[in-house]
């Protein structure tokens, strides 16, 4: 018998008793012993590593909001910046969803604000600001939406504006055909379409009295 149990051993049988064998109808000791569970050891590394998935989150939504206070920001900004630092994109995503849940980030506001800012201030056309919308990661629809808020008469006048000042600053001796084109040229920079900056530039030069020969005062 302790033979036969040691070749069940050395053949990798089931380790038993050698006192004696299991009957039949016995349940094996070895089976019936129940899935480990994981020792203590393994359960600490799990909550660490728990602890230190949620301080990440923690931190990326303290970075994100550290962003904000200077100034709005689209999703994709913030997922920008947040990635550079080195998060996570899954930390990122939960950070952003968070704070798209509280209202922090909303791309559509964020456009507006962007839209009114740029061309009140800045003097910028439809075309330049939906140029700078898109590298935001701004969606089209949200753009759109945003843009339609700056009509054909908001561009024609603050185009007005900005040639207004632009003449008072021109050289003296400038010819007609050079003012033109400077000052169309730079309209076309702020993102003014042609046909606009033409007639804006056309206007206001013949207003200002200047004849083809003249130039605009210093």
């Amino acid at each position: 018998m302790r033979r036969r149990l040691d070749e069940l051993l050395a053949a990798g049988g089931v380790a038993t008793d050698p006192a004696r064998s299991p009957r039949p109808d016995e349940p094996d000791p070895q089976r019936a012993r129940p899935a480990d569970s994981g020792s203590p050891d393994d359960l600490r590394i799990d909550r660490c590593a728990g602890d230190a998935a949620q301080d990440g989150i923690e931190q990326a939504k303290e970075a994100a909001l550290r962003l904000l206070a200077v100034r709005a920001r689209s999703r994709a900004e913030l997922a920008q910046r947040l990635s550079a630092k080195g998060y996570p994109l899954e930390v990122i995503e939960r950070v952003l969803d968070r704070l798209a849940e509280v209202g922090l980030i909303d791309d559509a506001d964020f456009a507006r604000q962007w839209v009114r800012q740029r061309h009140g201030v800045s003097g910028k056309g439809r075309r330049a600001l939906e140029q700078e919308l898109r590298r935001k990661g701004v969606s089209q629809e949200d753009s759109a939406a945003a843009l339609d808020t700056v009509t054909a008469d908001d561009e024609y006048e603050r185009a007005t504006e900005l040639v207004r000042r632009k003449l008072r600053s021109l050289p003296a001796g400038l010819d007609r055909e050079k003012a033109i084109r400077r000052l169309v040229g730079m309209l076309a920079r702020r993102g003014y379409g042609h046909s606009v900056s033409y007639a804006v530039v056309k206007a206001e030069y013949e207003s200002a009295g200047f004849g083809d020969e003249d130039a605009p005062p210093d």
